[in-house]
């Protein structure tokens, strides 16, 4: 067994797109396909708006905080829980008290796959 690290202490701060108080811990990448790192949001921080370069699954590991696509309005997201965003998608996300998000990235990525889609903070129910 080996043992690894993807705490705030092994990440690099993030400051594209007027972020505030970010760091990334990459984990993996494979050849062209899929991107894998986890995000440290502190408390005030924030990801700046931008488009996603391919579809991107926003996983809250610890935490909560808020996330965006297009739209202005700012939709609560906690532990648990994930926002998804297509290719192109202008998005942008934050935290008042601090959140840690698993960040994946990859064409071929589709959530919907295996993932219940949640509706304005109400879950859909299995049909």
């Amino acid at each position: 067994m080996r043992l690894f690290r993807f705490d705030a202490a092994v990440g690099r701060p993030i400051e594209q797109f007027g972020s505030v108080n970010l760091m990334i811990s990459p984990i993996q990448r494979t050849e062209g396909q899929v991107q894998i790192g986890c995000m440290h949001i502190g408390a005030g921080g924030v990801v700046g708006s931008h488009q996603a370069a391919c579809p991107q699954l926003f996983l809250v590991v610890q935490g909560e905080g808020w996330v965006r696509g297009e739209e202005p309005e700012h939709t609560l997201i906690h532990t648990g829980q994930a926002a998804y965003w297509e290719a192109g998608e202008w998005h942008e996300s934050g935290s008042a008290a601090g959140m840690m998000v698993i960040v994946i990235e990859g064409d071929t990525l589709d959530p919907s796959q295996y993932m219940r889609e949640v509706t304005r903070g109400i879950e859909e129910t299995a049909g």
